[in-house]
């Protein structure tokens, strides 16, 4: 990116234009419905037809706000005949109600977002029969039982607006709304989407595109009527993330390849331009700029846009193993929140001063982030930003779950994106057959199916180190979804426990396999993948060479997984259309030399860096008592202690 400040909003204005004029096409006469091409999501043509229309209308209310009057393309009229047909129950182009369509709740939190910031350009200029007629469609949401996750914010800034523009609201919502998202606050400017199983397991980008964004434009519709001191609150919350948020973002411009709704691509954007706009982040204006533009750009250049100019269905370019059954053709066009920068001004300080270097891009970093339960590493030289993942799973604890590859495995970075195989938009047994692969550590039954970890517990958080658990279970159907997958019958294994210390581009992973006492004991081969990278299956891409396995992409990203004790057998594993990042994958594993054995730590060293690494941490093994420990010493004379303790023996949940 070698834009100028003045270039660089004009740049994003553009983009702006070209996505909005590039729906029209496939607008309905009157403009309520947006209806484009490809597989229909599981709530229908016409809920996709509404989301087509709200979520480019968001869009539109980001570039008229900031737009100083300017108006080129009527996008304010456009819209407009929209909001009249759609409302008007006798119109054969109508919205479908809330009874009807649950999904439109959804949509109507983005048409009252984009009322309010077009509000002298837009609803001030409805005739009172639209007025009444938009507020009559929005009065149902009053009293509703919203799902107990992000959900609960479309009612609150659709009763929000409501209440300003003489619509129906009811305090009770309001005040059950602002006590459940203090309930899943979760501290260092984290939400939980939800609770899971009543815990906070649900860590994701919802937390900075919805849990954040919402409750701060709550406050900004009701402005002096919102409740003293919860605009202060929603602030500083936002600004510690902000500053967890700034590490995630790799020099590639790629924001991190994990959780659900990945489709919705730089809406990670969200609370970035948020801080901006309620003066809520500690990064400085170039900053914030430099890391929109640079994702904008990732985006762009990559594919996420088609011939027509529409947003696609996948993460760079059409890729349906990342999607979940509520995914539609309009559903990426929630990336509008990665717009809300154009509703700053054009002489504030984010479009003025130059821009600053990404955080990644201006020196090595370790950070541990206690709420999700992650360690974090940046690495200056390849600009890649790693994960390690000992938090929430996304999964309730009471049972066990096929494992989501978005929310189940190890590790996830800027640069790598997790093996996805099938499209689970399709339904039971649409991925019955998806063994966990990469960053993933599995036990092999007698037939070779890898065994799943979801739920896993987490046992600490402590420096650079991290430690979880799981008992190793294997699904009849390993179809997943968000939200567990199907309830499917499942054979119980021993417990895993999984520690992890993870510094510069070198994770070390230290596994321990116990016994269910009175279960019955089978012989298993234990496996530890390392990162999985999309690449050019004709150049020989990935090779095993004794208990070590590399795989390099066309970039030179490479990746390596050592095994350093108890896993003398390396392998690289491909894949075919089960990754994000390109239609060929690769895999390196290492495996135990025949049945893995009980109450002994095995240990794997595992790379992924713009280089071979230049030196490896030793690690030697010790015990005390029941625990066993993997004492790390880094190149650098840095050491960490991986603390393993043995599981409870009383606890044995989900018995056969």
């Amino acid at each position: 990116m070698n834009r100028t400040p003045d270039e660089d909003r004009a740049h994003w204005e553009r983009t702006a234009d070209q996505l909005l004029l590039a729906v029209r096409p496939y607008a309905t006469g009157g403009h309520s419905l947006i209806q484009l091409p490809g597989p229909p999501s599981i709530n229908g043509v016409l809920s996709d037809g509404l989301e087509g229309f709200a979520r480019t209308f968001l869009l539109a209310g980001f570039r008229l706000a900031g737009a100083e009057g300017k108006d080129p393309h009527d996008f304010a009229g456009w819209y407009a005949a929209g909001l009249a047909n759609g409302t008007d129950p006798d119109n054969p182009e109508r919205w479908p109600t809330f009874a009807e369509c649950n999904q439109a709740k959804v949509e109507a939190a983005s048409i009252v977002l984009a009322l309010h910031e077009t509000r002298p350009l837009i609803w001030d200029r409805l005739d009172d029969q639209v007025r009444q007629r938009v507020l009559d469609w929005l009065a149902p949401m009053v009293g509703d039982p919203m799902p107990g996750n992000n959900w609960i914010w479309f009612q609150g800034v659709t009763e929000a607006f409501a209440r300003t523009a003489g619509g129906q609201w009811r305090q009770q919502d309001l005040d059950r709304i602002i006590a459940l998202t203090d309930g899943w606050y979760a501290g260092d400017g984290w939400y939980s989407d939800g609770l899971t199983g009543g815990e906070r397991r649900n860590f994701d980008h919802y937390n900075g595109w919805a849990m954040h964004l919402y409750p701060l434009w709550f406050c900004r519709i009701l402005g002096n009527a919102a409740p003293s001191g919860l605009l202060d609150r929603y602030r500083g919350r936002l600004r510690r993330f902000l500053a967890d948020q700034r590490l995630l973002v790799g020099a590639n411009g790629s924001p991190l390849i994990q959780g659900r709704s990945l489709t919705y691509r730089h809406a990670a954007l969200a609370p970035l331009w948020t801080g901006a706009l309620f003066d809520a982040t500690p990064l400085a204006p170039g900053e914030t700029r430099a890391i929109a533009s640079r994702m904008l750009d990732h985006f762009t250049e990559r594919g996420a846009t088609d011939d027509e100019g529409l947003l696609t269905l996948g993460w760079h370019q059409p890729y349906r193993g990342v999607l979940q059954v509520y995914s539609g053709p309009a559903s990426p066009y929630w990336a509008s929140k990665g717009f809300i920068g154009l509703a700053l001004p054009p002489d504030h300080p984010v479009w003025t001063e130059e821009g600053n270097p990404l955080a990644v891009e201006q020196g090595d970093f370790t950070r541990t982030l206690q709420a999700p339960g992650w360690l974090v590493s940046g690495t200056a030289a390849d600009g890649v930003v790693r994960v390690v993942s000992h938090g929430g799973d996304h999964a309730d604890p009471a049972r066990p779950h096929a494992d989501d590859p978005c929310y189940a495995r190890f590790a996830y970075s800027t640069h790598t994106a997790p093996e996805t195989p099938g499209d689970p938009t399709a339904g039971l047994g649409a991925c019955a057959g998806a063994d966990p692969l990469d960053n993933a550590v599995v036990l092999l039954d007698a037939a070779g199916r890898a065994s799943h970890r979801r739920p896993a517990t987490r046992v600490s958080v402590d420096g650079a180190t991290a430690v979880s658990r799981s008992r190793a279970h294997w699904p009849e159907d390993a179809t997943w979804d968000p939200f567990g997958g199907p309830d499917t019958r499942y054979a119980l294994g021993p417990w895993i426990t999984v520690g992890s210390a993870l510094r510069g581009s070198v994770e070390v992973r230290a596994v321990r396999i116990d016994p269910v006492p009175g279960a019955e004991t089978t012989a298993q081969i234990l496996r530890v993948g390392g990162w999985a990278l999309a690449v050019d299956p004709q150049s020989s891409p990935g090779r095993p060479d004794g208990a070590t396995a590399r795989v390099e992409d066309a970039a030179g990203l490479v990746s390596v997984v050592v095994g350093a004790q108890e896993l003398p057998k390396a392998a690289v594993v491909f894949g075919s259309d089960s990754n994000a990042l390109g239609a060929a994958s690769a895999t390196p594993v290492v495996e135990s030399n025949g049945p893995v054995a009980h109450g002994t730590v095995h240990i794997a060293l595992v790379h992924l860096g713009g280089t071979d690494p230049a030196a490896l941490p030793r690690v030697a093994t010790r015990a005390e008592g029941t625990t066993l420990l993997a004492d790390v010493t880094w190149p650098d004379g840095v050491r960490d202690t991986i603390r393993l303790p043995a599981p409870e023996t009383a606890y044995c949940p989900w018995e056969e």
